[in-house]
């Protein structure tokens, strides 16, 4: 029997208005299960607790009987939330639900969530069950777990390819055994917006207690419309979406949260809801499971992407110059992004490169924008994507790729096995005077740039290393981007190499000649005249 004193819903659960919209968030189970997208459980304890700061209503922490290691994740998550209700997964067996009700036993806020297929296709091809037995496991599984926590939800798996009429006879089934959320998931990602509103719609009006309930919507992108279907089941009166962070998932993901609830925020006034996320933590949260789970976000993605607020084509940095809204319809610091950028490219223009200028420091007058402009085009039309420490070097007269004073001579870096590497370093000065180093490190790339460090006097406190291919086979070239902080201000620095570790170690060096060069650059030149 459930523990009233554990077990009481949040005050939020009666005080429900049509105007919310509660986020349920299965980035834990659902999102997980995607293929590489495991975490361990102090992994899922960081994001459980970063997604209770985010604001989420309902964190689904795992299915417990999947195996010990989820049932631990979802006992020590649900013992360590506050305002948050932790959900667990089961199917509608009594082995399940009675796993998931131990699992939950320390929850503040505790909620079982069962599920069970209803279409035709899942009752003959995976149940073996008729309509009369589906309707009957549903009901005595809802009444099993009510005897153990304060909320159930049913979802009725593969909802939207099952015949509506039936649908809504399980609904009411489920209402009467004490469900308090139903789910009608688009399980394979199959149907369209003006579809799950017309299913919403005949819901609502058919089943029995339905405004009891609160309606959930659950769906998945193999057609790429899970954020335009959540949408429109919230415009046809669910009152929960779930969903989850980058959008993570079965095969091609769930409804991405940061993009429904901005959605909601952005278009307030057409959909007449509001959530309870704090939308400023949107970002860090995107950032933590990627650090977590090691997938990276693609530049392109919505909310989130490195692209989301920055801006390359002159037309649209000029606009953004004028007025922000010009070009775009929310500010980045909504979802926890310091900026928007104005990218410095093949396409951008006069207006962004002076303005740039400006913010560094340097003021040229209009010969001197031209110069410096006519050879960051030539630079940029390489492909590459200039940053400031490439600007400023224009702004100097100087190359940006040029190389010195500082050249690698001879580098030699080992792995030790059980973990731990070495490496060392011999540099050539053009002042005439060479250094070697050498030092350890947790892997070879960290080895050499303390070795680098060590040789040259230049401490760096790395802050992004990015490995990519530039071709296929075991020969392709590596181009290595680094990110690096010293002395206060963050410098970038890239390497060619078929050897990684000497990409790292050329992008490294390209970083400590910049500093150098910067630091011999007499402070005149920043009020520039006609020659750079």
């Amino acid at each position: 029997m459930k523990n009233p004193d554990q077990h009481d819903a949040p005050a939020s659960d009666d005080d429900v208005v049509a105007e919310r919209v509660r986020i349920f968030d299965t980035s834990l189970r659902d999102g997980e299960q995607a293929p590489g997208f495991s975490m361990d459980r102090r992994a899922k304890l960081r994001m459980a607790q970063q997604l209770e700061a985010l604001g989420v209503d309902v964190l689904e922490a795992g299915f417990p009987q999947a195996s010990p290691d989820d049932f631990a994740a979802v006992a020590e998550i649900a013992g360590t939330l506050k305002s948050t209700t932790v959900c667990a997964l089961a199917r509608c067996q009594d082995g399940d639900i009675d796993s998931a009700a131990r699992a939950l036993q320390a929850a503040r806020h505790a909620r079982i969530h069962l599920f069970l297929s209803t279409s035709p296709l899942h009752r003959e091809h995976k149940l073996g069950m008729s309509r009369a037995q589906v309707l009957d496991t549903a009901v005595r599984a809802i009444e099993r777990a009510r005897d153990h926590c304060h909320e159930v939800e049913f979802s009725a798996e593969d909802a939207l390819r099952t015949e509506p009429e039936f649908l809504a006879e399980v609904f009411s089934a489920a209402v009467a055994a004490g469900a308090t959320t139903l789910n009608a998931p688009d399980t394979v990602g199959y149907t369209t917006p003006s579809e799950i509103v017309a299913l919403f719609e005949y819901l609502r009006r058919h089943v029995a207690g339905a405004e009891r309930v609160i309606f959930s919507s659950h769906c998945h992108d193999d057609l790429g419309m899970a954020v335009a279907n959540s949408l429109a089941a919230v415009s046809a009166g669910a009152r929960q979406v779930e969903c989850t962070i980058n959008g993570i998932g079965e095969r091609a993901g769930n409804a991405a949260l940061e993009e429904v609830v901005m959605a909601l925020k952005v278009r307030a006034p057409h959909f007449g809801v509001d959530t309870r996320i704090d939308t400023r933590q949107l970002y860090p949260t995107s950032r933590l499971l990627t650090e977590l789970t090691g997938q990276a976000v693609p530049r392109n993605k919505a909310i989130v992407g490195a692209n989301a607020f920055a801006h390359e084509s002159g037309i649209h940095q000029h606009g953004m110059l004028k007025h922000r809204g010009t070009y775009e319809i929310m500010r980045p610091q909504d979802v926890g992004i310091a900026a928007t950028s104005l990218v410095m490219g093949k396409h951008s223009g006069r207006a962004a490169l002076r303005q740039r200028l400006q913010a560094m420091g340097y003021t040229p007058d209009d010969a001197a924008l031209d110069d410096i402009f006519t050879r960051f085009k030539i630079l940029a039309d390489h492909g590459r994507e200039l940053h400031d420490e490439d600007l400023e070097a224009l702004a100097l007269g100087r190359d940006p790729d040029a190389d010195g004073p500082w050249h690698l001579v001879q580098l030699h870096a080992n792995s030790h096995f059980g973990g731990g590497a070495s490496a060392s370093v011999r540099l050539s000065h053009d002042d005439g005077h060479h250094a070697a180093e050498a030092a350890i490190g947790d892997g070879p790339v960290d080895a050499v740039l303390r070795a680098i460090e060590r040789a040259t006097g230049t401490p760096l406190e790395l802050t992004r290393f990015q490995i990519d291919a530039m071709g296929e086979g075991a020969d392709a070239p590596g181009h290595a981007q680094l990110s690096a902080r010293h002395a206060g201000r963050d410098w970038r620095g890239h390497g060619d190499s078929t050897d990684i570790v000497e990409a790292a170690a050329l992008a490294a060096l390209l970083i400590v000649n910049r500093i150098e060069q910067q630091a011999s650059a007499a402070p005149a030149t920043r009020n520039l005249g006609a020659t750079a």
